[in-house]
């Protein structure tokens, strides 16, 4: 966390007293900030119900406090069923803070809904009880499900964490059912003489609150009745003899505090500490001299906050934690709003639409956009918003979080602040602060993208300067390179900086000989966090959609899509020619050398080997010079400088990164393939807004040394890389609409990466409408190089 926060006083308190305790929780909390940053994730998915056989696409957004994370290179999701068996274990790779991926519902699939689980390896480190998780629903028509029995539990949440014995004291409560999902109730507040106390009401979702002031020798129960007619009583926790409890608040641009201690002459409660901290970050710290007093009332400004989650915490005269409350602050600064416009609509059949990004922000902007049938589930419950400001930052489930950004109304203020009373959150350890301990890290960050690492065993004289592993990685596409890594002494190797999607085959011996006949073991890993199949308990919490024209949709999408799956099936092929498509020169090139996010992809091709051109270049950016629209090579000054969009293109000798000079030293003669790409590209870890240019130098019987992994005695193995996911299918109904069949898509149009910046503020995009659709929903959420979020609903029709 870069960013500083400003230090916020009460101004008539007495002013701050430096102690050596208090000099340590400082500084170990400054230690955790900058040590052990804590990552926070937002997923979106393209709709918010599925069919059994269908596609679900997401986006991944990573933030660490209010700004982008860029800790970790790779993000994993894990796919389970509602049993919780694990269906499947995903991981891509972060560019930008950002992933993205897909998962397909198993046709055969039988259960309601699916769990998502999401995170990086360093999040592991840290309370899982934060990790990201969403439960999907799947569509299952004509199946009859038993109605369960309502259960109904109440949990009780002192304000500060304990009630103590004379002092008036706010209590709140929430109900829910069995599922998690919310309860009406109502009830009495009785002592255990049957005296009433107070009578109380949900106020809003199961949650309300009372207040009482406990007394010495009684204890309290609440009697309640839920909105089934159940009933029952819950106790309140025994308060404590002496001590101090805090109360806070919420008020327009400041959070009103009110400290009261018992009224003995325990030491411990005369003087008092207060401390606030938002995102990992110290705001505030101030004395209280309770020497001549029993309580205090002041405003603790909040102008100057961020949005979020503020803590606030209660120490008595040793510095040791009495009561603790989060606060939610919404100073309404944590949003950036591009302006979009549909030039095009057309919502007649395969009709064509535009949608145009302008952003006037000057950050870098990255976002996502899902098109859908208007009629099928969205999920309007959850965002960007509602993850990154509440959800991530809190324990247990929060029903239907978007309610709390939909208004700046007292009454939603009001229902916010009992979410803040009866959910836990990330709470520091005081006593490991003050102890000087800090977490125990399993989990080191993932920094570099895959990697091929490993040991060999039994073999003698590792380590020296002659040790080393011959390695020839063969991708699925025939692709091969030579990797030649060293060895280390304790018998283990690794190289950094590979990247690829599924499996390649290695081939590999040991010191030039063959490891069959060494007597040595190689293993091999990929570097990735390796999850474990097994069964986790799942949240059996789910969406129940109520929206029946919603699910009659759902229902109508999946009968027409089993309809021409069965028709399809059925068909007979009376007569077949089948015509095969001739590979380009540059296909056959780039299926040769370009592997990873350097295959395919939107770019220009030139097979230097067969373009007479090339003999007559000096170099290669005499070459390219004027070759590609847009493209700008100066050759003045010796170095050569490039510009595209007003970002300077990456470059790339063998998808290695390079420099300039090294390009322009290279022998033409020795360049088989050039592959220049458009802005932006995803293979570049900064996010390539400038585009890149991939030099491949000529190989195998391009008059290269040839490195034969079928050589006769090569030990080989498998080594799993990236997912590969699905790329999302836009048909392109103006070149053709009979290559096509009947088109009965939900999802219209799904693109993970919108980018904007600077130099390119607008973003045009076309898609196309299906055969049924009248109306579409348009969804757009992202996040800027400022930290700042975007969340935008639009509706066509």
């Amino acid at each position: 966390m870069n960013k500083l926060l400003a230090m916020v006083c009460l101004g008539f308190l007495l002013t701050f007293q430096s102690t050596t305790k208090a000099q340590v929780l400082d500084s170990m909390m400054e230690v955790y900030a900058n040590r052990y940053p804590q990552e926070k994730v937002h997923l979106q998915f393209d709709k918010g119900a599925y069919n059994k056989g269908e596609t679900i696409w997401y986006k991944a957004y990573l933030m660490t406090g209010i700004d982008l994370s860029y800790i970790s290179k790779n993000f994993y999701v894990d796919w389970y069923d509602g049993s919780g068996n694990l269906l499947m274990h995903t991981v891509a790779p972060l560019f930008q803070a950002t992933a993205s991926g897909s998962f397909d519902v198993p046709a055969n699939y039988s259960g309601n809904k699916l769990e998502v689980r999401a995170y990086t390896r360093w999040m592991l480190n840290f309370d899982t009880a934060f990790l990201y998780h969403r439960n999907i629903t799947v569509i299952q028509p004509q199946v009859k499900t038993s109605i369960a029995i309502p259960k109904t539990q109440v949990y009780l949440f002192p304000e500060g964490g304990n009630l103590v014995n004379g002092l008036n004291c706010r209590v709140a409560f929430k109900a829910t059912n069995q599922f998690g999902n919310p309860v009406f109730i109502k009830g009495a507040i009785k002592n255990n003489k049957q005296e009433l106390i107070d009578s109380f009401m949900a106020e809003h979702d199961g949650m309300g609150s009372f207040s009482v002031e406990p007394k010495a020798g009684e204890t309290y129960q609440i009697y309640w009745m839920d909105e089934n007619g159940q009933s029952g009583t819950t106790a309140l926790p025994t308060a404590l003899p002496n001590g101090a409890t805090l109360s806070v608040q919420p008020a327009p641009d400041k959070a009103i505090l009110f400290v009261e201690r018992s009224a003995n002459d325990d030491p411990l409660y005369k003087t008092m500490y207060l401390m606030a901290q938002m995102n990992q970050q110290l705001v505030y710290k101030s004395r209280i001299n309770f020497s001549a007093k029993t309580s205090v009332v002041a405003d603790l400004p909040t102008t100057e906050l961020p949005t979020g989650i503020l803590q606030v915490t209660l120490f008595n005269a040793n510095w040791i934690p009495v009561a603790e409350r989060i606060v939610f602050v919404n100073n309404d600064n944590y949003s950036f709003q591009p302006r979009v416009s549909f030039p095009t609509v057309n919502l007649s059949k395969r009709g064509k639409n535009t949608i145009e990004f302008f952003v006037s922000d000057t950050a870098f902007a990255n976002m996502s956009v899902a098109v859908t049938d208007a009629d099928v589930p969205v999920d309007d419950k959850h965002s960007i918003y509602t993850d990154f400001l509440l959800s991530d930052d809190i324990k247990g489930k929060v029903y239907n979080p978007a309610y709390y950004f939909s208004s700046n109304a007292d009454s939603v203020v009001h229902h916010l602040d009992l979410v803040m009373m009866t959910n836990g959150w990330r709470r520091y350890n005081w006593a490991d602060l003050a102890a000087l301990k800090t977490p125990a890290i399993k989990y080191p960050p993932e920094t570099n993208f895959l990697k091929i690492e490993g040991k060999v065993y039994g073999s003698n004289n590792l380590g020296g300067e002659s040790s080393f592993l011959n390695v020839i990685v063969q991708g699925k596409d025939s692709s091969k390179q030579f990797l030649v890594l060293p060895i280390h002494r304790d018998g283990t190797f690794e190289q950094d900086g590979v990247f690829f999607y599924d499996t390649v085959k290695l081939f590999y011996m040991l010191n030039g000989k063959r490891s069959s006949n060494s007597g040595a073991v190689v293993s091999f890993t990929n570097g990735l966090y390796n999850l474990q199949p097994r069964h986790v308990s799942i949240n059996s919490t789910l969406t129940n959609w109520s929206d029946s024209m919603a699910l009659r949709r759902m229902q109508y999408f999946m009968d027409e899509q089993e309809r021409l799956r069965k028709l399809m099936a059925s068909a007979t092929l009376k007569e077949v020619t089948v015509r095969a498509k001739v590979k380009s020169a540059l296909q056959v090139l780039d299926e040769k050398y370009a592997t990873g996010l350097f295959s395919g992809g939107d770019s220009y091709g030139f097979d230097v080997m067969d373009d007479p051109r090339a003999n007559s270049a000096l170099d290669i950016f005499t070459y390219l010079q004027g070759q590609v629209a847009g493209l700008q090579i100066n050759m003045s000054g010796g170095t050569p400088s490039l510009t595209w969009r007003g970002s300077t293109p990456d470059l790339y000798l063998d998808e290695s990164p390079a420099q300039p000079d090294m390009i322009q030293s290279l022998p033409i003669t020795d360049v088989a393939y050039i592959k220049v790409f458009r802005p932006p590209f995803f293979g570049s870890v900064g996010g390539g807004s400038g585009g890149a240019i991939a030099i491949y130098t000529k190989r195998g019987n391009d008059g290269k040394k040839n490195y034969n992994a079928n050589t006769p005695g090569l030990d080989n193995t498998i080594l799993g890389g990236y997912t590969r996911f699905k790329q999302f299918f836009n048909p392109d109904y103006e070149k053709s609409t009979d290559a096509f069949g009947d088109d009965v898509r939900s999802t219209l149009y799904w693109n993970p990466f919108v980018l904007t910046n600077k130099k390119s503020p607008q973003v045009k995009l076309d898609f196309f409408n299906n055969d049924i659709s009248k109306k579409l929903k348009v969804i757009i959420e992202g996040f800027n190089a400022d930290g700042k979020l975007t969340h935008i609903e639009k509706v066509l029709e």
